[in-house]
Protein backbone atom coordinates (compact mmCIF):
# COMPACT_ATOMS: atom_id res chain seq x y z
CA UNK A 1 0.00 0.00 0.00
CA UNK A 2 1.22 3.54 -1.08
CA UNK A 3 2.96 5.37 1.92
CA UNK A 4 0.14 7.69 1.69
CA UNK A 5 -3.13 5.56 2.43
CA UNK A 6 -1.10 4.01 5.36
CA UNK A 7 -0.50 7.60 6.27
CA UNK A 8 -4.35 8.03 6.66
CA UNK A 9 -4.42 4.49 9.24
CA UNK A 10 -2.42 6.39 11.52
CA UNK A 11 -4.41 9.60 11.53
CA UNK A 12 -7.09 7.93 12.13
CA UNK A 13 -5.75 5.76 15.37
CA UNK A 14 -7.16 8.29 17.88
CA UNK A 15 -10.59 8.53 16.38
CA UNK A 16 -10.49 4.15 16.24
CA UNK A 17 -9.51 3.99 20.03
CA UNK A 18 -12.18 6.86 20.75
CA UNK A 19 -14.72 5.83 18.41
CA UNK A 20 -14.64 1.63 17.43
CA UNK A 21 -13.48 -0.27 20.80
CA UNK A 22 -16.58 1.34 23.12
CA UNK A 23 -18.17 -1.36 20.28
CA UNK A 24 -16.88 -4.19 21.51
CA UNK A 25 -18.52 -6.29 24.13
CA UNK A 26 -16.84 -6.26 27.53
CA UNK A 27 -15.73 -10.19 27.64
CA UNK A 28 -18.15 -11.06 31.04
CA UNK A 29 -21.22 -10.15 28.18
CA UNK A 30 -19.69 -12.45 25.72
CA UNK A 31 -21.78 -15.83 24.81
CA UNK A 32 -20.86 -18.93 23.79
CA UNK A 33 -22.88 -21.35 21.67
CA UNK A 34 -23.36 -23.86 25.03
CA UNK A 35 -25.17 -20.66 26.73
CA UNK A 36 -28.23 -21.38 24.30
CA UNK A 37 -27.81 -25.56 24.55
CA UNK A 38 -28.94 -27.69 27.67
CA UNK A 39 -26.55 -28.13 30.13
CA UNK A 40 -25.31 -31.17 30.35
CA UNK A 41 -24.28 -30.89 34.36
CA UNK A 42 -27.80 -30.19 34.82
CA UNK A 43 -30.21 -32.62 36.26
CA UNK A 44 -32.42 -31.29 34.34
CA UNK A 45 -30.29 -31.83 30.94
CA UNK A 46 -32.34 -35.10 29.24
CA UNK A 47 -35.58 -33.23 29.84
CA UNK A 48 -33.71 -30.21 28.21
CA UNK A 49 -33.14 -32.33 25.35
CA UNK A 50 -35.68 -33.47 24.98
CA UNK A 51 -37.81 -30.37 24.87
CA UNK A 52 -34.71 -28.78 22.53
CA UNK A 53 -36.35 -32.19 19.82
CA UNK A 54 -39.55 -31.03 20.21
CA UNK A 55 -39.41 -27.43 19.31
CA UNK A 56 -36.75 -28.41 16.28
CA UNK A 57 -39.20 -31.19 15.12
CA UNK A 58 -41.31 -28.09 13.39
CA UNK A 59 -38.95 -26.58 12.04
CA UNK A 60 -38.87 -27.10 8.04
CA UNK A 61 -35.70 -28.89 6.25
CA UNK A 62 -35.72 -26.34 3.86
CA UNK A 63 -34.85 -24.27 6.97
CA UNK A 64 -32.21 -25.90 8.28
CA UNK A 65 -30.36 -25.76 4.92
CA UNK A 66 -30.26 -22.11 6.02
CA UNK A 67 -29.28 -22.39 9.43
CA UNK A 68 -26.31 -24.93 8.27
CA UNK A 69 -25.39 -22.77 6.03
CA UNK A 70 -25.21 -19.41 7.99
CA UNK A 71 -23.40 -21.18 10.99
CA UNK A 72 -20.69 -22.45 8.66
CA UNK A 73 -19.84 -18.76 7.52
CA UNK A 74 -19.82 -17.63 11.06
CA UNK A 75 -17.79 -20.69 12.10
CA UNK A 76 -14.81 -19.50 10.31
CA UNK A 77 -14.44 -16.23 12.36
CA UNK A 78 -10.94 -16.52 13.31
CA UNK A 79 -10.10 -17.00 9.98
CA UNK A 80 -12.02 -14.11 8.49
CA UNK A 81 -9.84 -11.73 12.02
CA UNK A 82 -6.88 -13.12 10.72
CA UNK A 83 -7.02 -12.00 7.66
CA UNK A 84 -7.93 -8.45 8.70
CA UNK A 85 -4.98 -8.63 10.63
CA UNK A 86 -2.33 -8.99 8.02
CA UNK A 87 -3.38 -5.90 5.90
CA UNK A 88 -1.25 -3.00 5.21
CA UNK A 89 -1.58 -0.20 7.92
CA UNK A 90 -4.19 -2.16 9.99
CA UNK A 91 -1.23 -5.08 10.48
CA UNK A 92 -1.39 -6.57 13.92
CA UNK A 93 2.89 -6.92 13.59
CA UNK A 94 2.87 -8.96 16.72
CA UNK A 95 0.04 -10.40 17.50
CA UNK A 96 -0.44 -8.72 20.63
CA UNK A 97 -0.64 -4.84 19.34
CA UNK A 98 -1.69 -2.63 21.57
CA UNK A 99 -3.10 -0.50 18.09
CA UNK A 100 -6.63 0.01 18.06
CA UNK A 101 -6.66 -1.83 14.55
CA UNK A 102 -5.16 -5.32 15.95
CA UNK A 103 -9.06 -6.09 17.12
CA UNK A 104 -11.21 -5.10 14.52
CA UNK A 105 -10.24 -5.08 6.60
CA UNK A 106 -9.67 -9.28 -0.91
CA UNK A 107 -6.55 -7.80 -1.53
CA UNK A 108 -3.81 -6.49 0.22
CA UNK A 109 -5.75 -3.53 0.91
CA UNK A 110 -7.69 -2.15 3.97
CA UNK A 111 -9.65 0.63 1.74
CA UNK A 112 -11.06 -2.78 -0.51
CA UNK A 113 -11.19 -4.95 2.87
CA UNK A 114 -13.38 -2.58 5.27
CA UNK A 115 -15.87 -1.87 2.18
CA UNK A 116 -16.20 -5.51 1.87
CA UNK A 117 -17.14 -6.03 5.44
CA UNK A 118 -19.20 -3.04 5.71
CA UNK A 119 -21.55 -4.61 2.83
CA UNK A 120 -21.29 -8.17 4.29
CA UNK A 121 -21.46 -7.54 7.96
CA UNK A 122 -25.00 -5.97 7.38
CA UNK A 123 -25.74 -8.97 4.77
CA UNK A 124 -25.11 -11.47 7.74
CA UNK A 125 -26.91 -9.50 10.01
CA UNK A 126 -30.13 -9.64 7.69
CA UNK A 127 -30.14 -13.05 7.13
CA UNK A 128 -29.66 -14.37 10.58
CA UNK A 129 -32.04 -11.54 11.52
CA UNK A 130 -34.20 -13.78 8.93
CA UNK A 131 -33.52 -17.34 9.93
CA UNK A 132 -34.87 -15.78 14.03
CA UNK A 133 -37.89 -14.63 12.21
CA UNK A 134 -38.54 -17.93 11.05
CA UNK A 135 -37.41 -19.63 13.56
CA UNK A 136 -40.31 -17.88 15.87
CA UNK A 137 -42.55 -18.39 12.91
CA UNK A 138 -42.17 -22.25 13.60
CA UNK A 139 -42.49 -22.31 17.23
CA UNK A 140 -38.70 -22.23 18.41
CA UNK A 141 -38.16 -19.50 20.50
CA UNK A 142 -34.81 -20.51 21.79
CA UNK A 143 -33.45 -20.62 18.22
CA UNK A 144 -35.10 -17.22 17.60
CA UNK A 145 -33.11 -15.63 20.24
CA UNK A 146 -29.91 -17.62 19.63
CA UNK A 147 -30.20 -15.74 15.92
CA UNK A 148 -31.57 -12.64 17.01
CA UNK A 149 -27.94 -12.43 19.02
CA UNK A 150 -26.47 -13.45 16.43
CA UNK A 151 -27.44 -10.93 14.30
CA UNK A 152 -27.56 -8.01 16.67
CA UNK A 153 -23.27 -8.70 17.17
CA UNK A 154 -23.16 -8.87 13.08
CA UNK A 155 -25.05 -5.00 13.63
CA UNK A 156 -22.14 -3.80 15.94
CA UNK A 157 -19.53 -4.87 13.43
CA UNK A 158 -21.35 -3.43 10.51
CA UNK A 159 -21.69 0.07 12.32
CA UNK A 160 -17.78 -0.40 13.03
CA UNK A 161 -16.49 -1.00 9.06
CA UNK A 162 -19.58 1.81 8.03
CA UNK A 163 -17.55 3.94 10.25
CA UNK A 164 -13.91 3.37 9.53
CA UNK A 165 -15.18 4.25 5.63
CA UNK A 166 -17.16 7.38 6.20
CA UNK A 167 -13.62 8.69 8.16
CA UNK A 168 -11.81 7.12 4.85
CA UNK A 169 -14.00 9.61 2.38
CA UNK A 170 -13.60 12.27 4.98
CA UNK A 171 -9.77 12.19 5.16
CA UNK A 172 -9.09 10.54 1.33
CA UNK A 173 -12.63 10.36 -0.66
CA UNK A 174 -10.61 9.96 -3.90
CA UNK A 175 -9.42 6.30 -2.54
CA UNK A 176 -12.32 5.83 -0.74
CA UNK A 177 -14.75 6.46 -2.98
CA UNK A 178 -12.41 4.31 -6.21
CA UNK A 179 -12.27 1.12 -3.51
CA UNK A 180 -16.44 0.96 -2.98
CA UNK A 181 -16.79 0.91 -6.55
CA UNK A 182 -14.15 -1.21 -7.00
CA UNK A 183 -15.58 -3.46 -4.45
CA UNK A 184 -19.45 -3.03 -5.98
CA UNK A 185 -17.91 -3.80 -9.77
CA UNK A 186 -16.57 -7.08 -8.24
CA UNK A 187 -19.92 -8.05 -6.67
CA UNK A 188 -19.58 -8.50 -3.01
CA UNK A 189 -19.17 -12.29 -2.38
CA UNK A 190 -20.38 -13.80 0.91
CA UNK A 191 -17.11 -15.68 2.59
CA UNK A 192 -18.96 -19.18 2.54
CA UNK A 193 -19.20 -18.84 -1.37
CA UNK A 194 -16.30 -21.71 -1.08
CA UNK A 195 -18.00 -23.95 1.55
CA UNK A 196 -18.01 -27.47 -0.18
CA UNK A 197 -18.99 -30.63 1.20
CA UNK A 198 -16.73 -32.81 -1.14
CA UNK A 199 -19.69 -33.95 -2.92
CA UNK A 200 -21.72 -30.79 -4.32
CA UNK A 201 -19.64 -28.95 -6.45
CA UNK A 202 -22.27 -26.05 -6.42
CA UNK A 203 -23.11 -26.42 -3.04
CA UNK A 204 -22.85 -22.65 -2.13
CA UNK A 205 -25.59 -21.86 -4.98
CA UNK A 206 -27.87 -24.50 -4.14
CA UNK A 207 -27.66 -23.12 -0.61
CA UNK A 208 -28.29 -19.42 -1.74
CA UNK A 209 -30.93 -20.86 -4.01
CA UNK A 210 -33.02 -22.24 -0.86
CA UNK A 211 -31.93 -19.18 0.97
CA UNK A 212 -33.93 -16.23 -1.75
CA UNK A 213 -36.75 -19.04 -2.05
CA UNK A 214 -37.48 -18.72 1.97
CA UNK A 215 -36.70 -14.95 2.10
CA UNK A 216 -33.63 -15.19 4.15
CA UNK A 217 -31.23 -13.47 1.90
CA UNK A 218 -32.64 -12.67 -1.85
CA UNK A 219 -31.27 -10.38 -4.27
CA UNK A 220 -33.32 -7.57 -3.66
CA UNK A 221 -31.80 -7.64 -0.05
CA UNK A 222 -28.20 -7.24 -1.99
CA UNK A 223 -29.82 -4.04 -3.62
CA UNK A 224 -31.37 -2.66 -0.29
CA UNK A 225 -27.77 -2.97 1.37
CA UNK A 226 -26.47 -1.43 -1.40
CA UNK A 227 -28.83 1.69 -1.56
CA UNK A 228 -28.43 2.14 2.43
CA UNK A 229 -23.87 2.07 1.90
CA UNK A 230 -24.47 5.20 -0.95
CA UNK A 231 -26.64 6.84 1.71
CA UNK A 232 -24.88 6.34 5.17
CA UNK A 233 -21.87 7.29 3.20
CA UNK A 234 -24.09 10.07 1.24
CA UNK A 235 -21.82 9.62 -1.65
CA UNK A 236 -24.74 11.40 -4.23
CA UNK A 237 -23.69 14.48 -2.43
CA UNK A 238 -19.98 14.11 -2.59
CA UNK A 239 -18.13 16.34 -4.42
CA UNK A 240 -15.18 17.59 -2.77
CA UNK A 241 -11.69 15.83 -2.91
CA UNK A 242 -13.25 14.14 -6.39
CA UNK A 243 -10.68 14.06 -9.51
CA UNK A 244 -12.80 12.80 -12.87
CA UNK A 245 -12.43 9.44 -12.29
CA UNK A 246 -13.87 9.63 -8.87
CA UNK A 247 -16.88 11.68 -9.73
CA UNK A 248 -17.22 8.77 -12.63
CA UNK A 249 -17.05 6.31 -9.55
CA UNK A 250 -19.27 7.81 -7.67
CA UNK A 251 -21.85 8.49 -10.30
CA UNK A 252 -21.24 4.09 -11.20
CA UNK A 253 -21.84 3.26 -7.13
CA UNK A 254 -25.12 5.91 -6.71
CA UNK A 255 -26.86 4.65 -10.16
CA UNK A 256 -26.28 0.86 -9.13
CA UNK A 257 -29.14 -0.23 -6.83
CA UNK A 258 -31.34 1.08 -9.69
CA UNK A 259 -29.99 -0.83 -12.15
CA UNK A 260 -29.65 -3.39 -9.86
CA UNK A 261 -33.51 -3.61 -8.81
CA UNK A 262 -34.24 -3.96 -12.39
CA UNK A 263 -32.09 -6.93 -12.77
CA UNK A 264 -33.58 -8.42 -9.88
CA UNK A 265 -37.28 -8.57 -10.39
CA UNK A 266 -36.46 -9.85 -14.08
CA UNK A 267 -34.54 -12.75 -11.96
CA UNK A 268 -37.61 -13.04 -9.64
CA UNK A 269 -40.45 -13.53 -12.29
CA UNK A 270 -38.28 -15.99 -14.27
CA UNK A 271 -37.12 -17.84 -10.83
CA UNK A 272 -41.44 -18.55 -10.98
CA UNK A 273 -41.39 -19.81 -14.53
CA UNK A 274 -38.70 -22.48 -13.70
CA UNK A 275 -39.62 -26.02 -13.14
CA UNK A 276 -38.74 -26.87 -9.22
CA UNK A 277 -35.87 -28.70 -8.77
CA UNK A 278 -34.53 -31.28 -5.82
CA UNK A 279 -31.36 -31.08 -4.26
CA UNK A 280 -29.58 -33.71 -1.60
CA UNK A 281 -28.13 -32.18 1.13
CA UNK A 282 -25.60 -33.88 3.19
CA UNK A 283 -25.76 -31.81 5.94
CA UNK A 284 -29.36 -32.73 6.57
CA UNK A 285 -28.72 -36.54 5.90
CA UNK A 286 -29.05 -36.41 2.28
CA UNK A 287 -32.69 -35.14 2.18
CA UNK A 288 -33.65 -33.38 -0.67
CA UNK A 289 -34.92 -29.80 -1.10
CA UNK A 290 -36.18 -27.76 -3.33
CA UNK A 291 -34.10 -25.05 -4.74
Amino acid sequence: MPPEKAEVFRLLEGWAARSLLPLLKPVEECWQPTDFLPDSSSEMFEHEVRELRARAAGLPDEYFVVLVGDMITEEALPTYQTMINTLDGVRDETGASACPWADPGTENNPYLGFVYTSFQERATAVSHGNTARLARAHGDDVLARTCGTIAADEKRHETAYGCIVEQLLRLDPEGAVLAIADMMRKRITMPAHLMHDGRDMNLFEHFAAVAQRLGVYTARDYTDIVEFLVKLWELETLESGLSGEGRRARDFVYGLALRMRGAAERAEDRAKKDEPRMVKFSWIFDTEVVV
